[in-house]
């Protein structure tokens, strides 16, 4: 009765371990297991989108900020938590253990080899962590943070040899603890796989004749074998290997030299592959982390919508008069006939602003005799701006553009929504707007390289500036292209402030990013230079010929940013009003702008130059030649038209955005699109409100001969004529180099060195260009008490 009753205290006590029920049990064990898988899971994904998710781990609780995790941000937490900080991919093992803790509680198990499993479990996890920190320190997610530092620790006080022993050591441990591995097993094992080898090369057809003989005379069926009949079985098996053994000795040592021979071949596979390590150590690269992704830093940019914009056509589209349209072609026929010329056929081409009359004369008809006829078709159809293209390029056909009665307003919004440009693989998609068949016309202006625009004040030379940078923002991130901007007028680009730490870029030590002192604008155009140098010296170490080569090799990681490598961004410098910068700085200006245009191509520095007026002394024949790429809008003569275009219909357009553009061969008509300043201060306000850059991208530094170290005012050193120098300076009030040289008969050197002496001692200002120096003292009371201080 005692017996009884001992045993049944025992297994009461079994079934309430931890003081848990059955159902406690099931209810516990089920939630470790799914706790564990949650775990896996997140593992697994982590392993995947670690790089994506990485800087979404501080904001786990903004709602607004998504993770790529199959358990969201809770995943990509526990993700960084036990494989980024923690043990890396060991901790694999650790979800695979609480699992596995949840099936011994389901099942009801017992829980001794259950604890069993979890000593040896953090042990294997211990070992991977180390392990992997020490031979994969270069991949974060392999050994976790804390393999790492055990590593650099061990590697301070044991070394890299002593750690390396280290972990041999708990290695062997595991086997030999945990998994019984012997020395003795190995060697069975490595005999084993010998011997089946030998025994098959060995056997000939009489032996596995034999063998079946064998088999058929002693295999009756294995039901009817007595236990002794067993053992002589085992026994002729064991001496039938014993036998090949002894038979395969004399043929394994003939075959010495073709297995070392082999062997050779192997080993010069090896030192192939070691030939391609640079290659196989950026794929490797690539394969682990992907390649290089210049917009990780602002991922979460998002582009302007097209809602920002305003549609002025409210949808509607080009409206056809038709009775506009056969009053004008009556009148064209009617004039033409005046004349003595025949019209075979005339087709009408309804555009924005301007219809396009195309007409094919009678045979015999020479084409110079319509061209004549310009003013007569303008005045008998009463219009303004009539240009005759005679012929039309790759057409068998005169062109008569004729402006409409009512014109369209093309609006950014139009163009910017167009498939053309949505679609465009373009390196800086720019829509300048609509073409004569109402088309959109998109350009590449990394094709063009540069492009030189002029126009008369008020013809839309401004807004057509304004819809190049708009298209390049709805293209490219801020990672891709950055702005230089100079505006002299100070009021045409300042909306762009806003985006300056996102697309602008500037000296250093500047203030403002838009240039609106033309001094500031030389050392930009010579910081320019430098960028553009240093850019060319990077392609000539990756052995590349382009920015776009560069840029492709740097996403594949195959250049190090250890050796000065970095992603280039193209760089747009666009200048509002060129013809003031040519007439306060002159050569200052015209020889980097010739510089640049003659040489950034490559390296991604293109030119926007905006003039009023493009008179042969503000567009030189040397920047001419490096613009094939031209825009112009209404001029007031055809000699400007032909400076701007090399030829003329500049000065026959109608104005508003009407303009004629170029790239070298044709000269195509189009409406430039229209973009109004709420537009534009819309789409600066939402990207301005979205996270930049710590700031805006730097430029090199330029120290002009301004900036150069101060000047010596060592009175020891002064010319022996510095007091009458600067008697004559006071008294004229005026202080330039050449009054020195006719009052004093100084050379032109002497002069100039004395003018930078006077300018140490305070008594002349600094250079200004091609004005004379400001004289600082009044007179000669003052220059006297100066002196005397001194």
């Amino acid at each position: 009765m005692a017996k009884s009753k001992t045993t049944k205290s025992k297994s009461k006590s079994k079934s309430s371990l931890f003081g848990l029920n059955q159902r406690q049990k099931i209810v516990l064990g089920s939630f470790f297991f799914f706790v564990g898988l949650a775990l896996f899971i997140s593992f697994l994904s982590f392993i995947w989108t670690w790089q994506a998710d990485h800087s979404t781990i501080n904001e786990v609780f903004n709602r607004d900020i998504p993770s790529k995790n199959l358990l969201s941000k809770f995943g990509a937490y526990l993700g960084h938590f036990f494989i980024y900080k923690g043990i890396g991919i060991a901790a694999f093992n650790f979800s695979i253990l609480v699992m596995m803790s949840g099936l011994y509680l389901f099942l009801n198990l017992k829980q001794i080899s259950l604890a069993k499993r979890w000593f040896w479990g953090l042990y294997l996890m211990l070992i991977i962590s180390i392990g992997l920190g020490f031979f994969a320190s270069s991949h974060p997610v392999l050994g976790g943070m804390i393999g790492y530092e055990l590593n650099d620790i061990a590697a301070d006080f044991i070394g890299k040899t002593g750690t390396i022993l280290v972990i041999c050591f708990l290695f062997i441990i595991y086997l030999v603890v945990r998994l019984k591995i012997t020395p003795k097993h190995i060697t069975n094992l490595f005999r084993s796989k010998a011997v089946a080898e030998d025994l098959q090369d060995l056997k000939t057809e009489p032996e596995q004749k034999d063998a079946e003989e064998l088999k058929v005379e002693t295999n009756f069926t294995e039901k009817d074998k007595t236990p002794a009949d067993q053992a002589n079985d085992a026994e002729i098996e064991n001496a039938f290997v014993l036998n090949n053994e002894d038979k395969s000795f004399d043929k394994q040592e003939n075959n010495n030299i073709s297995n070392s021979e082999s062997d050779e071949v192997k080993m010069e596979v090896e030192t192939t592959n070691e030939d391609e390590e640079v290659d196989e150590k950026s794929q490797k690269i690539v394969e682990n982390f992907g390649e290089f992704d210049p917009t990780l830093e602002l991922k979460n940019f998002k582009f302007p919508s097209l809602d920002l914009l305003k549609d002025y056509t409210k949808g509607t589209g080009i409206t056809i008069n038709e009775k506009e349209l056969e009053q004008n072609k009556n009148k064209i026929v009617e004039t033409l006939n005046n004349y003595k010329i025949g019209i075979a056929q005339i087709k009408a081409t309804v555009g924005p602003t301007v219809t396009l009359y195309e007409i094919i004369p009678d045979a015999g008809i020479r084409i110079s005799k319509i061209k004549n006829l310009e003013d007569d078709i303008a005045l008998s159809l009463s219009a303004l701006g009539i240009r005759i293209i005679a012929p039309i390029p790759g057409k068998g056909t005169i062109g008569i553009e004729v402006p409409s009665q009512k014109p369209s307003i093309v609006s950014m919004k139009s163009v910017a929504s167009s498939s053309k440009f949505q679609n465009a693989e373009m390196a800086l998609p720019i829509a300048f707007g609509k073409n004569i068949s109402n088309e959109t016309f998109v350009v590449d202006l990394a094709k063009m390289p540069h492009l030189l625009m002029a126009g008369a004040t008020g013809q839309g030379k401004s807004v057509g500036l304004n819809v190049i940078l708009t298209s390049l923002l709805y293209q490219k991130h801020p990672a891709e292209v950055k702005f230089v901007l100079v505006d002299p007028k100070k009021v045409e680009l300042t909306l762009f402030n806003k985006i300056e730490r996102h697309y602008l870029a500037k000296l250093p030590d500047t203030e403002e990013a838009i240039i609106t002192d033309n001094t500031k604008v030389i050392n930009t155009l010579n910081s320019l230079c430098i960028e553009m140098d240093a850019r060319y010296e990077l392609l000539k170490k990756a052995m590349v010929r382009n920015i776009r080569e560069y840029n492709v090799k740097f996403k594949a990681r195959k250049l190090n940013p250890e050796n000065g490598h970095r992603f280039l961004p193209y760089i747009v410098l666009v200048v509002d009003e060129f013809a003031d910068l040519i007439m306060t700085a002159g050569k200052e200006v015209e020889t980097p702008i010739a510089r640049l245009a003659q040489l950034a191509r490559a390296i991604g520095i293109h030119l926007i130059i905006a003039t009023q007026r493009p008179s042969v002394n503000v567009i030189t024949g040397m920047i001419k030649a490096n613009f094939p790429a031209r825009i112009a809008f209404r001029v007031t003569s055809k000699i400007d038209s032909r400076t701007i275009l090399d030829a003329g219909g500049a000065d026959q357009l109608i104005g508003r955005g009407d303009m004629l553009f170029t790239q070298g061969n044709e000269v195509i008509r189009l409406q430039c699109a229209f973009v109004d300043t709420p537009e534009v201060e819309k789409i600066t306000d939402f990207i301005g409100s979205q996270k930049a850059y710590p700031e805006a991208y730097q430029l090199p530094e330029y120290v002009g001969e301004e900036s150069k170290s101060p000047l010596d005012n060592s009175i020891e050193d002064r010319d022996k004529l510095f007091n009458d120098a600067a008697e004559v300076i006071v008294t004229a009030q005026q202080g330039s180099a050449s009054l020195l040289q006719r009052k004093l008969k100084l050379g032109y050197n002497r002069a100039g060195r004395i003018i930078d002496q006077l300018e140490a001692a305070g008594i002349v200002g600094p250079f200004e260009g091609s004005k004379a120096r400001q004289v600082l003292v009044p007179d000669m009371n003052a220059l006297n008490e100066l002196l005397k201080n001194e």
